[in-house]
């Protein structure tokens, strides 16, 4: 959700198997973890559906959206060779299904070879462009949005997972990297390289080769980065302020309208039918988005009835209680089974002298954090537990450790106090924590500014808008190394459940990938985190690779990288109009593709 996912995962072989089980089992009941609400007679066409929020997307194009209220708005109007189809049973929600691609591909059928290293995926037909005139989505569009991914101006926000698995895409995206940022120079380095392990025998098939067997490969092609691109995008820097007032829709709904910092409008799109979508669906005739508000006022709209779903807020933690208590159908909870939020270190940062660069201060700093208040930011042990490492549970590779203890985790000031007179700092010294200025986010950092303070830290806090956060702070590598920022609060959803032990470690901590837009926030570099991260992604099976994925988890927070805070459900909210809201794991939020509204509402 952070990023991405705000955006999105943990280890000893023997818990593999039970983490992905404890992942069935905690989403299912209704309000306290449901997967559909509000589903009652026959689904019905027309009407529009009004999502209230605070912040605009962090990027609409495909290929460097990382948000989960992006995914949200993608679903609508872009789609994948494989995606999440929208379901009440949770292993079907995080289970990927054909979308572009005719089938699953598999040896039997021959999609996948002998040695697990050539994919070969077939594109279903009639499947279009809303182009004038419509025009057929095909295996060269699906390149061409491979190859926008590492483009120099906003690139993917975790390039490893096409870098380390497809054949080419590493030194693809190398010379990428050095070309100017202008929209012609884009298109001829794009017109004129190629991936050499992806390529198209014809206009309905795509063979990807890659540099080892990949389990997760089809998960990493259901990311929305993956999107096919139409040529006209060509036309554009990508994710520039002309690129958003012209994208181009395959799925159900088209962009219409869009206001930076505003409003998103969406319409039917005429050349989308539901013979070509196994997965979405488009029942209301308008979607549209208003940004600006926070959740108190947003929540008070849903409830009035003037508005239907939250775009990027949820349930104000205190409205909670009497929405229980009420035993209010339109609340659903749901697990997440992230880390959201969590501190992360600037370790570029020059203040005091670097300070944060020094492992002795982070460990200091592990100590200061009270997790018990940060949860009840969020409303307490009964929506969230506290968090000791960088993996959540529910999460393949998941083992509980804590090497930074403290009574009932509300943290130990007197211990943080020594560690940093040893370290250095006697008197303390001072820092900025740039933070998001919407829902419980200004609460978690006044949190952490009295327990810095009470470590002898002084904390000043800089509240910026919760669209620019990512994209203009922590994706931004020049900011980190000007320290505009020295810690701040992130959150992470992993990019997908089930086969996932790349999708924290990797685009997290992976320092080989730092760089614009990057999620590894803080540029942690662990040579010795990197080379587990390249055991775990070869290793042969699941088991063998949750090893690998708890000894980079146990080294990261050796390291102190990060001060995990919490694992917790994410409260969403609807209207009584809303009828079928099925909520998706993949971007924590409720499926717009699928809603319909109550007649004569």
């Amino acid at each position: 959700m952070a990023l991405r996912r705000q955006s999105r995962s943990p280890v000893a072989a023997t818990l593999a198997v039970l983490a992905v089980s404890v992942v069935a089992l905690a989403a299912c009941g209704s309000n306290s973890g449901g997967s559909t609400t509000g589903a009652s007679g026959k689904p019905v066409s027309g009407g529009t559906l009004k999502l209230l929020g605070s912040s605009d997307v962090d990027h609409l194009d495909t290929a460097s959206a990382y948000y989960t209220a992006s995914y949200t708005l993608e679903r609508t109007f872009a789609r994948q060779l494989f995606s999440y189809p929208a379901s009440a049973d949770t292993a079907t929600a995080n289970t990927p299904v054909p979308d572009l691609a005719t089938e699953m591909p598999t040896k039997a059928n021959g999609g996948i070879s002998a040695d697990g290293k050539t994919y070969t995926i077939h594109l279903r037909t009639g499947v279009d462009w809303n182009t004038t005139p419509a025009r057929a989505v095909t295996a060269q569009d699906e390149v061409l949005g491979l190859k926008r991914l590492c483009n120099p101006v906003s690139p993917v926000g975790a390039p490893g997972y096409y870098e380390n698995t497809i054949v080419g895409m590493k030194s693809y995206c190398d010379g990428f990297a050095k070309v100017p940022g202008t929209a012609s120079a884009i298109a001829a380095y794009i017109n004129g390289h190629q991936i050499s392990g992806v390529t198209t025998p014809d206009a309905q098939t795509v063979v990807f080769t890659l540099l080892q067997p990949a389990s997760d490969l089809v998960n990493i092609l259901a990311m929305p980065f993956a999107s096919p691109a139409p040529k006209e995008y060509l036309q554009y820097v990508p994710d520039s302020a002309a690129f958003r007032q012209h994208t181009i829709s395959d799925g159900p709904y088209q962009v219409v309208g869009y206001t930076a910092n505003q409003s998103i409008t969406l319409d039917k799109n005429p050349a989308w039918t539901q013979a070509s979508d196994p997965i979405r669906h488009q029942y209301v005739d308008h979607i549209d988005i208003t940004e600006g508000q926070d959740a108190g006022p947003v929540q008070q709209q849903i409830q009035a009835g003037t508005a239907d779903l939250e775009w990027d807020t949820t349930v104000p933690t205190p409205n909670i209680p009497a929405l229980q208590a009420a035993k209010d159908a339109r609340l659903g909870l749901y697990p997440a089974l992230d880390t959201n939020p969590y501190l992360v270190f600037n370790l570029q940062s020059p203040t005091a002298k670097g300070a944060l660069k020094n492992v002795k201060v982070r460990q200091a700093i592990e100590y200061a954090i009270d997790k018990t208040a940060i949860g009840q930011v969020y409303g307490g042990p009964a929506l969230n537990t506290p968090l000791d490492q960088v993996i959540p549970p529910g999460n393949v590779g998941y083992q509980q450790f804590d090497l930074y203890p403290t009574a009932n985790s509300k943290g130990d000031p007197a211990t943080c106090k020594s560690m940093l007179a040893a370290a250095g700092y006697p008197n303390g010294f001072t820092i900025t924590d740039v933070y998001r200025n919407a829902g419980n986010h200004p609460a978690v950092a006044q949190d952490i500014q009295a327990d810095l303070k009470a470590c002898g830290i002084t904390d000043k806090l800089v509240p910026v808008n919760q669209g620019d956060y990512y994209g203009k702070y922590l994706n931004s590598p020049s900011a980190a190394q000007r320290g505009v920022w020295d810690i701040s609060e992130p959150g992470w959803v992993p990019d997908w459940y089930g086969n996932n032990g790349r999708a924290i470690i990797e685009p997290l901590f992976d320092g080989r990938n730092y760089g614009p837009n990057s999620v590894d926030y803080g540029d942690y570099n662990n040579p010795a985190v990197n080379s587990l991260i390249d055991k775990a992604l070869a290793a042969p099976d699941e088991n063998t690779a949750a090893t690998y994925w708890h000894q980079a988890d146990m080294q990261i927070m050796k390291d102190a990288a990060i001060v995990p805070f919490q694992t917790q459900k994410t409260a969403l909210y609807r209207s009584s109009r809303v009828q079928n809201a099925i909520f998706l794991p993949f971007s924590q939020a409720y499926d717009l593709t699928q809603i319909w509204l109550s007649p004569n509402s």
